[in-house]
């Protein structure tokens, strides 16, 4: 096998022969699997409420206290929604550029370094607000993402996807434990980070996704402007140049759009694992590698695997509730294995 098959996710044949038409029913149906997901959110949690006080909450009573948990549980939904379509996308977008099937913000160190530079900028310089708070998280999630690939390009054959996995999931324990020597001796905000490092949508509040939701729309963008430029990635560098594709500003871009992505998830819900991973791998087998198609499929997926997540952890521990991080750490990691084992990643 040759280190370019090892690098370029495989499509699903029968995916890349599905006629547009059929692929725009696969995105309609997902986007009503999602509807029913976001639903459930409202509706299923520590309480659960019937469909007359969901839609007394969606028209804004507050009387009762089922109509305030719908009501509260709102925003938690929208969240979820909307950082689950940007790490979905992030993980599709890291795949595409790095050719690497196991690229994924939390595998590849790259929330992580998100999450320190949070968790710096907070313990150091008492920044606090969201737009400073998603800035640092980008920027820490820009440092990662390169040196991660630097360390996983040294030695023969450049930058694997072994290597590249191995890299990121060494840089990514120890920022996770610069975080924790960063926290342990400052009481005053460990209480406050302590679910924030594991990664959840509880914190939720309109307010915050206001704030994050634009940035977010900035990622999406040119990560969609990039699709077509993606596509002529995975054929290999030396054949997308001599197609008239700019190779390094393609990449460039797309990343860039990667980068903020994570980074602004990040910032608002901490570091959520393996969305990025199993969720493009999921869509390839449906809509197939285009990612004209891939992207805008992806993001809808993304939403509904973190929504079906948040649910879930709300319902089978009551009246606690597990963080949805735990939740994709717990669904990605035998998915992470499965993929390893069919790409049959190794050295050569």
């Amino acid at each position: 096998m040759s280190t370019q098959a090892l690098r370029t996710p495989l499509p699903d044949t029968a995916a890349l022969r599905r006629p547009a038409a059929v692929r725009l029913a696969i995105l309609v149906a997902a986007l009503g699997i999602l509807g029913l997901l976001c639903a459930a959110s409202v509706a299923f949690g520590v309480r659960d409420v019937s469909l007359a006080d969901v839609a007394a909450g969606l028209a804004g009573a507050t009387d009762g206290v089922a109509q305030a948990a719908v009501v509260a549980r709102l925003p938690r939904t929208a969240l979820a929604v909307l950082v689950g379509a940007a790490l979905a996308l992030a993980g599709a977008t890291m795949q595409a550029v790095t050719r690497n099937p196991l690229a994924d913000p939390g595998i590849l160190g790259v929330s992580g370094g998100a999450a320190l530079a949070v968790v710096t900028g907070l313990a150091f310089f008492g920044i606090t607000g969201p737009y400073p708070t998603m800035g640092l998280a980008i920027v820490g999630a820009a440092l990662a993402a390169v040196f991660v690939y630097a360390v996983g390009s040294l030695g023969r054959g450049g930058a694997t996807p072994l290597k590249l996995a191995l890299a990121g999931a060494a840089t990514s324990a120890a920022f996770a434990s610069l975080v924790s020597a960063i926290l342990l001796p400052r009481v005053d905000i460990l209480e406050s980070f302590r679910f924030w490092q594991i990664g959840g949508v509880g914190g939720a509040t309109w307010d915050r996704i206001a704030a994050v939701a634009p940035v977010l729309l900035l990622g999406t963008l040119i990560c969609l402007a990039a699709a077509r430029g993606m596509n002529s990635l995975a054929l290999g560098d030396e054949l997308a140049a001599g197609l008239g594709e700019r190779v390094s500003r393609t990449r460039l871009i797309a990343s860039a759009g990667a980068v903020i992505l994570v980074g602004a998830a990040t910032a608002v819900a901490g570091p959520i694992a393996f969305v990025g991973l199993v969720i493009p791998h999921l869509c390839r087998m449906l809509v197939g590698s285009d990612h004209r198609w891939l992207l805008p499929f992806a993001a809808v997926a993304g939403s509904a695997l973190l929504v079906a997540g948040d649910v879930l952890g709300r319902v089978v521990a009551r009246p606690e509730e597990i963080p949805v991080g735990i939740i994709t750490a717990f669904v990605g990691a035998p998915v992470f294995i499965w993929i390893v084992r069919r790409q049959r990643v190794r050295e050569l």
